[in-house]
Formats: C-alpha cells, sequence, structure tokens
C-alpha cells in the first residue's frame, strides 16, 4: 500500500471536498439523509403505536428515535468500509471518499442559494419565495424581497457549520461513519426538534443532543467566519462585535454564532420575528441595520461561506495529521 489505513481519511476528505466543489450533490445516488429520513419517518411509526402518549413516553421516543438512527448511521457505512476494503485498498478509498462528498453540502447550499438571488434580480418575488422555502424552515409566503433575501443569508450563515465545516471535523475525527452519525443528529433535529406539538416532547433528546454535537463546530465556524471575512476586506472589527455581543440571541446555543459574524462582517441586521406552521414565534435581531439588506449580499454570503470551508478545510487536514501523530 502507498498509503497508510489512517492517511485515507485525509485523502477522501480532499477528495471528497472537490467533487462537491465541483460538481455539487451526486446525482443519481440515493442521497445519505434521505435515506435517513425515511427511517425517522418509520420509527417515528413505530413509536406511536408502542409508546404510550404522554410527556414521559413521547421523550422516551424521542431518544429511542435518536439511539436507533444514530447507530444505524454510524455502523451501515463503517460496515461498508469495512467489506469494500476486503476487496481492495482503492476501491474502499473511493467509497469513502463518495460517503466524504455526500456529507459536505457547499456547492448546493450556493446554487440553491443563488436561485433565490436570480429570482430576486429578476423581479419575480413569489418564484423568490418558492426558491428560497426549499432552504429555510419558515414559512415564506408574506416576505417582501428583503426578507428573502434575509432568509437566504442566514441560512447560508447557519448552513456553513452545518452542512459544511461541522461534517468536515467529524469527518477528520472518525472518517465516513462519524460524519455520518452526525448528518443524522443534524437531520433528526430538523425533523423532530421543535417546541410545537406534536414535538414538543418528542423532539426534546433530538434537539439538545443536537446542540452538544454542534456545540464546537459552530463556534469554530464562526472564528473562521470571521477570519475570513477579514481576508476578504469586510468589517471585521465590527464582526466581531457583533459576533461577541449576539452569539447567544437564539433559541438554540449554536445557530446564533455563525449568523452573528456574518450580520457583523455584512454590516446587515438578520434574525427577528418569524413564522413556522403558521405560528409566529418572537425572536431577537441579530447585528445592526449599518445598512439595508441587499440581493447581492446573497451571493457574498456564499462567497463567504466556500472561503470559510476552504480554511476549515486546511484546519481539518492538519488536526488529521495531528491525530495521527498522536497515535
Amino acid at each position: 500500500m502507498i498509503f497508510g489505513i489512517a492517511d485515507s481519511i485525509i485523502i477522501s476528505m480532499l477528495t471528497g471536498f472537490a467533487l462537491d466543489f465541483a460538481l455539487g450533490d451526486p446525482k443519481g445516488l440515493p442521497h445519505p439523509v434521505v435515506l435517513m429520513g425515511a427511517l425517522i419517518d418509520a420509527l417515528r411509526k413505530l413509536t406511536e403505536r408502542v409508546f404510550p402518549k404522554t410527556p414521559a413516553g413521547e421523550r422516551a421516543s424521542g431518544l429511542f428515535i435518536w439511539i436507533i438512527t444514530a447507530v444505524f448511521s454510524y455502523c451501515i457505512p463503517a460496515l461498508l468500509i469495512y467489506a469494500v476494503l476486503r476487496t481492495g485498498y482503492w476501491y474502499a478509498l473511493a467509497l469513502e471518499s463518495l460517503m466524504c462528498w455526500q456529507c459536505i453540502a457547499a456547492r448546493s447550499l450556493k446554487t440553491e442559494s443563488m436561485k433565490v438571488s436570480h429570482e430576486l434580480e429578476m423581479g419575480d418575488l413569489p418564484a423568490a419565495r418558492e426558491a428560497v422555502s426549499m432552504i429555510v424552515g419558515r414559512d415564506t409566503e408574506s416576505l417582501d424581497e428583503k426578507g428573502v433575501s434575509r432568509a437566504a443569508v442566514e441560512t447560508i450563515a447557519e448552513n456553513s457549520s452545518d452542512g459544511v465545516i461541522a461534517p468536515l471535523i467529524f469527518f477528520a475525527i472518525g472518517g465516513a461513519p462519524l460524519a455520518f452519525l452526525y448528518k443524522a443528529v443534524n437531520t433528526m433535529d430538523s425533523m423532530l426538534g421543535y417546541i410545537d406539538p406534536p414535538f414538543t416532547n418528542l423532539g426534546f433528546f433530538p434537539a439538545k443532543l443536537d446542540d452538544i454535537f454542534n456545540f464546537l463546530p459552530a463556534r469554530i465556524s464562526a472564528l473562521l467566519m470571521l477570519l475570513s471575512g477579514g481576508l476578504m476586506g469586510l468589517d471585521f472589527k465590527n464582526g466581531l462585535k457583533i459576533f461577541k455581543r449576539d452569539r447567544y440571541k437564539h433559541a438554540s446555543p449554536n445557530s446564533a454564532q455563525t449568523e452573528s459574524a456574518c450580520a457583523g462582517l455584512l454590516g446587515v441586521r438578520l434574525a427577528g420575528d418569524a413564522c413556522y406552521r403558521g405560528v409566529l414565534h418572537k425572536k431577537e435581531y441579530i447585528g445592526d441595520a449599518l445598512r439595508e439588506i441587499e440581493i447581492s449580499d446573497i451571493e457574498l454570503s456564499c462567497r463567504l461561506m466556500q472561503l470559510t470551508a476552504f480554511i476549515a478545510l486546511v484546519l481539518c487536514v492538519a488536526l488529521r495529521w495531528l491525530i495521527l501523530y498522536l497515535i
């Protein structure tokens, strides 16, 4: 073998990142997040019949779904890599590179966000609302042009961590199985981690465990975003100020980390009240409105996300080498 087995994680990470940068999500292949979603739905239907419909029973149901989904999401890629490795090192390397490609969503995040930008530039607000609804969880029917732009920038900022940097960090530590486990944790939170019925109790453990998994990655992502913004000539001083002031202005301890950094770097105000499934949620503003948000901020946020992701990749490769050295 030219490379040791441990080194394959670095090679797979670099290959997967390059494939995502060039091509986006692999077409024609079953996406792991879709499969995870199907498993979560199936488990939820099962637990509705088995667990008592009490607050404690619903919390136990959510924990059961979390454990089963987490175990499957970690063990299946681990077993696949092990099985393929028995047929040849290079086949296993190709498989893990493909898995890394599926874990990262930088290109698709940019592609979907730029669809929103395009529709706004064309003056088609209904189409822009429809496009942004594909990447945000809030209701979009009543958003004006600035509201649509703000929603797109917010999701780019937040998903810079959830969809790109956090998976890279977990991949660097434990390869594809750990990265897939993280994706499962994130998917369970997005599907179950709501405070409104019927998820109030069911989503308790998925939401809390997602907070734990994202605690360090969200903060690392925000700091790397500030560094990237400084390199791009954005307002680093204001970015640092808003980050320190507003990074906990969210129901989640993690979501406002990158949002506050992005808002400060751009000099715009993000967040505020939003409707989810027809229910108004009161939220604090993040950032100061030093200027009005613009359509062009969507593309600027995408460039900020991409540079942040590239710096994160370099640091993750360094982290992996450090892990190998310590081992």
